[in-house]
């Protein structure tokens, strides 16, 4: 029988494949979180580029937060990956959870990009 483990593996990489068969052709924004910091990148699959990323370890975050594991260290990826996306003349992405539940520093970010200017 299978463990918990694998089968929580599972269901991600199926989360993870559908995802990008419905981001063909658009930037994606992935994100994935650690124990003590979250990422968050714009990925254009057709060019096989990033087009910007943020995480909790740049230097300008990791000056101004506490802690890059919580919910308000999210928000300021979020708001950073929003600032770069524009930037960069990107308003439009498809969101990557990366598997992750859409609950907790995952939601934080996302709901931080589209105050700050993506639309997904």
């Amino acid at each position: 029988m299978a463990s918990a483990g694998k089968l929580f593996n599972r269901r991600k990489e199926r989360i993870r494949i559908g995802i990008r068969k419905k981001a063909v052709g658009r930037v994606r924004l992935s994100v994935f979180r650690s124990q003590n910091h979250i990422y968050a990148q714009l990925i254009d699959d057709t060019q096989g580029v990033t087009l910007a990323a943020a995480s909790t370890l740049q230097k300008e975050l990791r000056d101004k937060l506490k802690s890059g594991a919580n919910i308000d260290a999210a928000k300021e990826v979020g708001k950073a990956i929003a600032q770069k996306a524009i930037a960069a003349k990107v308003t439009e992405v498809v969101f990557d959870k990366g598997g992750y539940l859409y609950h907790g520093r995952v939601e934080a970010l996302a709901n931080a990009a589209r105050e700050h200017g993506l639309k997904f």
